[in-house]
């Protein structure tokens, strides 16, 4: 191609003209024309290619950096060749390359270098969910870049990006956004709890508890009376009847009701459950480009404090998977008085964002929370909710299932466990449960070896829906999965985590349908999904499907977990197959390994705005199974 375009006269960027690329075999007058704009429109791409290639740096990161810093990237660049390590595979070796060429005498001393290095250091912890960060831990990663750790902590301060906070009482540090959401969530939820009035009268109340047991009785009275008021419990212990139950008492007395959730199927699910219309939070918000607003720069959701969620009770469902940034913008868009009720299983893993909401909430003993502990047997036999309240309390028991609800496949090994998997996802669950299609998912802790996402879900294409590929390895049929947000997409956006269909390819694009509706995916978005026959744990959580193969194998190692175990699990309402190839450590996992810890600050704040209270917390066993 290189010698084509010297042929045609093109050897520098310069020497791009419509003329000339008329010179290209096939290139008539229009095609130049065409060809003429797009390169005008990528100029600025190639400036950071310019910056990237000689010093052999991935040119993919040009789009990336686009997105991170904007059209003048490359200036901002050249400002400041640190900013290049808001890309998070960037090292900072690369980066360091990188300013010695665009300023051959800088020094390791730079204030721009070190505040760099403080941003970078919180954004690899906020990655593992920690928001705030102790200023020795900040000095013992910061050393081994020759940095002094406290004029950079300065620097960074000075610039903005990072603030100086108290946890536990000692000295720490936290990424500006990060501290800026914990501390708005607290103030919100003060805000809220202080505002409210009752929703209903008691008359009212007492016929919207006829069916509930007594533990169910006190969250919605709970939630007609508190502002902000918690329900939590596992699977089959009667969360959604409980919301269900909430929902008719606002429709009695003609209080307007907005339910959502962190996913589109996980809204399906709760609007099915409550007969009432359900959204994810994101769609509840309004989620808009970054600065596509008429109201300024920047703002990414249409509701905000200025212009509130009209909503006299709002139900959030799901909540294990909130994180900081998304349940501050939420709790901003609240007006007074608004009441606010929050539902999750904190023993699910907790949230891909920094935080760990639900749990802080509950652990701050500042707010009312009503625990559904009492298991109701469901009509099919209710051995899925009962193997996930055994491994809720880090038990991991032999299953007894006359109905083969739940089946456990013992495997000797990752290839084996494979086997096994494509055999029940194609014969086997079709065959005798009647699932198929959406209904059946497979989920893996791990993206590789064997029964990891990448082999299963070429193994699962080559039997479910063989093709080609004929657009970036999709064909229409086949299942695939998002790994960002595209909110923006045309005409319904999407969300990290949403499973769909390809129903329709085009010139660089796919049609995909999503539970929330259809989306047009083209360009640098298809990078963005996967096949999804078989998705991660953590892309799982949040949606459930009638049949779920949830794969255990050896290659998932230290990653095992209570959590994740009960995370996938719990994925499946009807049937439960487990490819068991990992041996005592799943046993082990379930019953030693708890959530990692995570460094946040929300519930210090919320005890010291608020003070522990546990007003309203009711340890009382009760509940019906979820219908």
């Amino acid at each position: 191609m290189a010698g084509t375009l010297r042929t045609a006269g093109i050897s520098t960027p310069s020497q791009v003209t419509v003329k000339a690329l008329t010179g290209l075999p096939g290139v008539a007058a229009r095609r130049a024309d065409r060809l003429y704009t797009a390169w005008i429109g990528a100029g600025h791409l190639y400036s950071l290619a310019e910056l990237l290639v000689p010093l052999e740096l991935p040119a993919r990161w040009a789009s990336r950096l686009v997105d991170l810093l904007g059209d003048n990237a490359a200036d901002r660049l050249r400002e400041d060749p640190w900013r290049l390590l808001g890309l998070p595979d960037v090292t900072v070796a690369q980066a360091d390359r990188l300013a010695r060429e665009i300023e051959p005498g800088v020094q390791r001393d730079d204030p721009r270098r070190g505040r760099s290095l403080v941003d970078w250091t919180l954004a690899r912890f906020a990655r593992q969910g920690h928001t705030v960060c102790p200023l020795p831990l900040l000095a013992d990663a910061l050393r081994p870049f020759g940095t002094d750790a406290q004029q950079a902590f300065k620097d960074a301060v000075d610039a903005e990006l990072v603030s100086g906070v108290l946890a536990d009482g000692q000295p720490a540090v936290a990424r500006r956004v990060l501290a800026d959401a914990e501390e708005e969530i607290a103030f919100h939820i003060g805000r809220l709890a202080d505002s409210a009035v009752s929703l209903a009268g008691e008359r009212a109340v007492k016929q919207a508890l006829k069916g509930l047991d007594e533990v169910q009785s006190g969250a919605v009275t709970l939630a007609a009376a508190e502002g902000v008021s918690l329900l939590t419990g596992g699977p089959g212990t009667g969360k959604s009847r409980t919301v269900a139950a909430i929902v008719a008492l606002c429709t009695r007395v003609s209080s307007s009701v907005a339910l959502a959730a962190p996913t589109g199927r996980a809204a399906k699910r709760l609007e099915e459950l409550t007969g009432h219309p359900a959204t994810t939070i994101h769609r509840l918000l309004g989620a808009r480009r970054p600065g596509q607003d008429d109201r300024g720069a920047g703002s990414f959701f249409e509701h905000d404090e200025g212009n509130p969620i009209e909503a006299d009770l709002v139900v959030v469902d799901e909540a294990s998977m909130l994180d900081v940034e998304l349940c501050a913008a939420l709790l901003a868009a609240l007006p007074d008085r608004t009441h606010l009720v929050i539902v999750g299983d904190p023993a699910q893993l907790p949230s891909i964002g920094p935080g760990r909401v639900l749990a802080d909430l509950i652990d701050s003993g500042t707010l009312p929370v009503t625990e559904l502990t009492k298991l109701y047997r469901q009509e099919e036999g209710g051995a899925i909710a009962r193997l996930a309240t055994a491994v809720r309390g880090g038990e991991l028991p032999a299953v007894t299932s006359p109905t083969h609800e739940v089946v456990v496949v013992p495997c000797r090994g990752s290839e084996e466990a494979a086997h096994r998997v494509v055999q029940l996802v194609t014969d086997s669950i079709p065959r005798v449960f009647g699932a198929s299609g959406d209904q059946l998912q497979v989920v893996t802790p791990v993206h590789k070896g064997p029964a990891g996402t990448q082999s299963l879900n070429k193994a699962l294409k080559a039997r479910l829906n063989p093709g080609n590929g004929t657009v970036r390895g999709f064909d229409v049929g086949d299942r695939v999965v998002a790994t960002a947000n595209h909110l923006d997409a045309e005409p319904t956006g999407f969300a990290n985590g949403e499973v769909g269909t390809v129903v329709a390819t085009g010139d660089n694009s796919v049609r995909v349908a999503f539970t929330g509706g259809e989306s047009e995916i083209s360009g640098k978005s298809l990078n963005d999904l996967l096949h999804g026959w078989a998705i991660t744990v953590h892309r799982a959580q949040g949606s459930e499907w009638d049949a779920v193969v949830a794969v255990m194998p050896p290659e998932a190692g230290q990653m095992l977990s209570r959590p994740l175990v009960y995370t996938a699990l719990t994925r499946a309402r009807k049937h439960l197959s487990v490819a068991h190839a990992a041996g005592p450590a799943l046993a082990r996992a379930v019953h030693d390994i708890g959530s990692q810890p995570r460094r946040t600050r929300l519930e210090e704040l919320l005890r010291h705005d608020r003070g522990a209270t546990a007003d309203g917390s009711d340890e009382d066993q009760g509940g019906e199974e979820e219908s």
